[in-house]
Formats: structure tokens, sequence, C-alpha cells
């Protein structure tokens, strides 16, 4: 018999991270524009979203008796060990919904519900929408996306993420102002759908900092000597971290990684922001402090690049607000000033 899990992605986290920055009082708020599909298509299979619209309704047609879809199986290579690749290639995509899940999935961790679609969908408007504020003349905007999005690859979901935010916002850059763009990734994971999906490509430079995949999701990607091939050889940057890493050597890390990124061309970094490197968070084992956040956000403004923030993971609730508004001030140039201990008084003051 299973044991139910409570579930760590879930809508709170971006409740408490807008509720915090609301009463900072220092930070304007915008709500996201539709930008259709035309986006999502220039970086993921036409499959997939069509799987992602499709799923859910279809799971009720086919009286699937789960509340939420799961993939049965998985079309691991091990399955078609031996056999020929002409085999693989001819095997059509599955009818059955269940099926469907595991053709466009790659774990367990991405269960489907009602309002999955509609979700994925809104989260990638709000990284456009925060690509449009930067790109119209902001100096840096803060995309508050729900669900995150750095472990879908082209024609994968996977790791609580079905769009991937942050490059469907670096494609929109690149082709927007045909510059270079840099991803620079401080989710605690490894962003393997970033880096897929960008991996043979040379004007998108992507850099990561996170657990190491030797003990951590997604285990068969993250490794330092992962670094691109073709057009982008050398445009991946991994920088794999061990359990316990704390502030000064997170910040020593964070310091490679801005330096390869002030190396290359261009005026744009998009940031996948992640809090699962926070000291308490239950799916990570780093030990970052609330201070820290601050400086790094700092660190990231003084490249001197506009900067286009989206939220990725961060599972520790009740330190998700502080978290980011430490980072975002930090990154806007106000000093760190944490959050009182008894909340906010009226305009941001303190109680």
């Amino acid at each position: 018999m299973g044991l139910a899990i409570p579930a760590n992605e879930v809508a709170e986290r971006a409740e408490r991270i807008r509720s915090t920055l609301e009463a900072d009082g220092g930070f304007a708020f915008e709500g996201p524009t539709d930008h259709g599909t035309d986006p999502i298509l220039a970086v993921h299979d036409a499959g997939l979203l069509r799987f992602l619209e499709e799923a859910w309704p279809a799971a009720r047609a086919q009286a699937i008796p789960r509340p939420n879809l799961i993939a049965d199986t998985y079309p691991t290579f091990r399955m078609f060990e031996g056999m020929s690749p002409e085999l693989l290639a001819s095997r059509p995509e599955p009818v059955f919904a269940a099926g469907r899940a595991g053709w466009w999935g790659l774990d367990t961790a991405n269960p489907l519900v009602a309002g999955t679609y509609t979700a994925a969908r809104a989260a990638v408007d709000v990284a456009l929408t925060t690509v449009d504020l930067v790109l119209g003349g902001e100096r840096a905007a803060y995309g508050l996306c729900r669900p995150p999005g750095h472990h879908a690859a082209r024609s994968m979901a996977g790791g609580y993420c079905f769009l991937n935010n942050a490059a469907i916002a670096a494609e929109a850059i690149a082709r927007r102002t045909r510059n270079p763009v840099a991803i620079l990734d401080v989710d605690y994971h490894h962003g393997n759908g970033t880096q897929q999906i960008f991996w043979r490509r040379g004007d998108v430079l992507y850099v990561s900092l996170h657990a190491d995949p030797e003990r951590q999701y997604p285990f068969f990607l993250g490794r330092a000597d992962e670094t691109g091939e073709g057009e982008g050889s050398g445009a991946n940057l991994n920088i794999p971290l061990p359990a316990g890493t704390d502030d000064e050597a997170y910040v020593g890390a964070l310091d490679r990684g801005l330096e390869a990124i002030a190396s290359t061309p261009g005026d744009v970094v998009v940031v996948s922001l992640g809090f699962d490197t926070y000291v308490d968070d239950p799916i990570g084992d780093f030990a970052l402090t609330t201070a820290v956040y601050h400086e790094c956000g700092r660190r990231v403004a003084a490249l001197g690049r506009r900067l286009v923030v989206l939220q990725e993971g961060g599972y520790h609730r009740p330190s998700l607000g502080a978290n980011a508004r430490a980072w975002l001030r930090g990154a806007e140039g106000r000093p760190y000033d944490p959050t009182p201990a008894f909340g906010f008084g009226p305009n941001g003051s303190d109680r």
C-alpha cells in the first residue's frame, strides 16, 4: 500500500512571495498579458503542448480512476535494448492518456490535474510579460512564475515543470534583440531542460549552480564536463556543489558563474531563481541564509546587464517571501532590511 506524501509545489508558495513583496511597499505589480502559443512553439515540440492541453480531458473521458494523471510506464532506452533504431523510431505515441504521460514525461513528480494546462500557460505569459517590461526599458523585472519550468525539455515535462519559462523567455529575447542571451540558473536542482534546449546553441549561454547530480535530482545531467556541442560548445557551464554548501562557498561559486557571463557578449540575463538552496528547504541540503540572497541579488545586478528574473523552486514556505524580498532588494540596490519578526504594518513599515 502506498504512502501519501504532501505536495511541495503548491499555490501557497506564490501566495507567500506575493504577499511579502506587497507588504514591502517598494515593488510595483503588473498582471501578465496573453502571448499566445508561438513563443512556446519556438522552444517546445508541438506534440508536448498538445498533450498538456488534451491530457486531463482525455483522462476523464477514458475513466482513469485517479485524482491526477501520472504515467504508468516510460519508454526508457533499456526497454528497446538490442532492438533496431528503426523499430524504436516507428513506435507511435500511445492513445491512452497514461501512456501519453509517459511518452511526454520524465518522472512521476509531474501529476496533471484539471488546471495544469491553464497554469502552465499562465506561467509562460508571466515570463514573457517580464521580458516585455525589460525590453521596454526596465533594468530588471521579476516574474512570479508557477509552475516552475527549468526541468521541462523540448519534448518532455518533468520535475514539477511542464513548459520551460526561462527557455521560452531567453528564446524570445534572442529573437527580438538578435543578440546573445545568458541564463543564470540558481535553483538547487540542475535545469536539465534548459541545458537540453540550448545544448547546440552558441547564442545562449547557460550557467547553472546546483546540487551535484551524483546525489540529487535529476541525477543523469548536471555534471561539470557537460559543456555543449557543435555551435554550443563551451556555452554550457555547470557548477555542481556539495551538500552543506554555505553562504561563503555559494557566493564564490556564483562569482565564477558571473565571470563566465561577463566574458560573453549580450545585454540581458535571464535568472532562474530558486530558493530551495535555503538551509531549511525540505528537499535540499545546502545551508544558505536569507541574508546571502540579498548579496546574490546585488552581485548579479552588478554585472550591469538587464535582468529578467523568473521564479523556479523553493519549498520551505515560511521563508519564501523573505528570501525573494531579500534577493530582489539586493538586485535593486536597496539595503537588506530583514523582514520584521511580527510582519509589516501599514505601508510596509515594521509593526
